[in-house]
C-alpha cells in the first residue's frame, strides 16, 4: 500500500505545472492570416514601388521621342525631357480639332502605389494600438489563470489522497467529498465570472472588425483606382506631344508634333494587373478571417471543460459570438504555446473519450482521482494505514474535506 501511495503522489508531482515559467512570455498580438495578410497588402506595393523605381534608374528616360532628322542633339534631349514631364497626349478628330488627354498616371504611378501601402498600414497601427492596452492585459490573465487552475487541480487531488489515506471511515470520506461538489468548493470561479464579463464586452470586437472593414474599403479604392484610371492608359503604348514650346515655338521649320513612346508600359502593365489580382484574392482571406467572429471555438473550449473551473460549455452560457470573449479565444488558440496546460489537458480529454461512461468523468479532478485510484468501489475496503505504520486518525478528522484550502 505504501508503494501504491508513493507512486501515486511522483505522479501527481510529475503532472504540476512549473510555478515560475523560465522566461517571460512574448504573446502573439496578430492571428497567423492576419499577419499574412499584412505582409501582402503592405509588402506587395513597397516591392512594386522597388521594381518601377528599379526600371527608371536602370532604362533612364521614360519615353522615346522620334522628332525629325532636322533636329539637334540638344533639342532632342530637350523634347524628350519636355514630353516626359507633360505626359499629354494630342489626339486629331475627323473634324480636324484636336483633342488633349493626360497620361499623368505613368508619372506618380510609383507615388501611389506608396500612398496604398501607408494606406494598408494604418488599421494595423489602429488595431495595434488598442489590443496592446486591451487585448495584452487579458491574455496574460487569461493565460496564467488558465495553467494556475490547472495546478491547482493537481494539488487538491494530492489532498484528497492524502485525506483519503488518513481518514479511518471511507464512507465518511467520500461523504465529505460529494457534499464538497455540491457547494462547489473545488471549483475557482474567478475566471469563469471574468470570461463571463467578456461575453457583455465589445471593444475589442469593433475594433477588430473596423481593421478588416478598412482594409476592404482601401482594397476596393485600390481596385477601382487600378481599374478606372489604368484601363484608360493600359494599351496606349505612344502618344503625340505637342513641342512647340519655349525656344522651338519661334522655330518656325520645326513640326508642333512629334510621336513618342513608352519605354517601361510593359512593367506598367505587369505592376498594376499584379496588384490587382493579389488584392482581390487577399478579399476572401479577410472574409474568412472575419467568419471566425460568427462561431465559438468550441474544440479549444472542450478541452478546458476539464477544469473545475471552466464550465461555459456545459453550462451553456455561450451565446451570440460576435463580442470580446470570442477574439480572446482565437488569440488563446493563436498563442497555444504559451498554454503549458493546454497539451496535458488535451491529453484528458481524449483519454476522458476513451474511458468507460459509468465512471463519470467530468473534470481533471475526477479524472486523476481515477488515476491514482480513488474510486468509489473502493469504499468497502479495509481502512489504510499511515506510511509509518500507525493507525490513521479518526472519521472525526476527515470532516472538513469540504473545507479545503488552496495551496500556495
Amino acid at each position: 500500500m505504501s508503494l501504491a501511495n508513493r507512486v501515486a503522489e511522483y505522479m501527481l508531482s510529475d503532472a504540476l505545472l512549473p510555478d515560475n515559467p523560465p522566461k517571460k512570455r512574448g504573446l502573439r498580438l496578430e492571428l497567423p492570416l492576419d499577419r499574412i495578410i499584412t505582409l501582402v497588402s503592405v509588402g506587395l506595393p513597397l516591392l512594386l514601388i522597388s521594381l518601377a523605381f528599379a526600371k527608371e534608374i536602370s532604362t533612364g528616360p521614360q519615353v522615346i521621342c522620334f522628332p525629325p532628322s532636322n533636329f539637334t542633339e540638344k533639342q532632342t534631349e530637350y523634347v524628350d525631357k519636355h514630353c516626359w514631364h507633360s505626359l499629354t497626349h494630342h489626339d486629331f478628330n475627323f473634324d480636324g480639332s484636336i483633342s488633349v488627354h493626360s497620361l499623368w498616371i505613368h508619372k506618380v504611378f510609383p507615388y501611389t502605389l506608396m500612398i496604398v501601402a501607408v494606406a494598408m498600414y494604418i488599421p494595423v497601427v489602429l488595431w495595434k494600438y488598442v489590443s496592446k492596452s486591451l487585448l495584452n492585459s487579458d491574455l496574460l490573465f487569461i493565460v496564467d489563470e488558465l495553467d494556475k487552475s490547472y495546478n491547482r487541480s493537481i494539488k487538491l487531488v494530492q489532498h484528497l489522497l492524502k485525506a483519503h489515506r488518513t481518514c479511518s471511515d471511507p464512507n465518511l470520506f467520500w461523504e465529505e467529498l460529494k457534499s464538497a461538489r455540491h457547494v462547489r468548493y473545488f471549483e475557482f470561479p474567478l475566471l469563469e465570472r471574468y470570461l463571463t464579463c467578456k461575453q457583455h464586452s465589445h471593444c475589442l470586437v469593433l475594433t477588430y472588425l473596423l481593421r478588416n472593414a478598412l482594409l476592404l474599403l482601401f482594397i476596393a479604392l485600390t481596385c477601382i483606382y487600378l481599374g478606372i484610371f489604368h484601363l484608360t492608359v493600359f494599351y496606349q503604348e505612344e502618344f503625340t506631344c505637342l513641342v512647340k514650346t519655349r525656344f522651338l515655338r519661334t522655330d518656325i521649320p520645326k513640326p508642333e508634333f512629334v510621336n513618342c513612346k513608352f519605354v517601361s508600359l510593359a512593367i506598367f502593365q505587369i505592376i498594376s494587373v499584379a496588384n490587382a489580382v493579389i488584392y482581390i484574392l487577399l478579399v476572401p482571406m479577410i472574409i474568412y478571417n472575419l467568419s471566425k467572429l460568427c462561431y465559438w471555438d468550441k474544440q479549444f473550449l472542450n478541452v478546458y471543460e476539464m477544469l473545475p473551473a471552466f464550465d461555459l460549455l456545459s453550462k451553456k452560457m455561450l451565446g451570440c459570438p460576435i463580442n470580446d470573449l470570442n477574439v480572446i479565444i482565437l488569440f488563446l488558440r493563436a498563442n497555444i504555446s504559451e498554454l503549458k496546460s493546454y497539451s496535458r489537458l488535451s491529453v484528458l480529454c481524449t483519454l476522458k473519450d476513451t474511458a468507460n461512461k459509468k465512471q463519470n468523468i467530468d473534470t481533471v479532478v475526477d479524472f486523476m482521482t481515477l488515476l491514482v485510484g480513488m474510486d468509489m468501489e473502493n469504499t468497502g475496503q479495509d481502512s489504510p494505514t499511515s506510511e509509518d505504520g500507525d493507525q490513521p486518525p479518526s472519521g472525526k478528522e476527515c470532516y472538513e474535506l469540504g473545507k479545503i484550502e488552496e495551496t500556495p
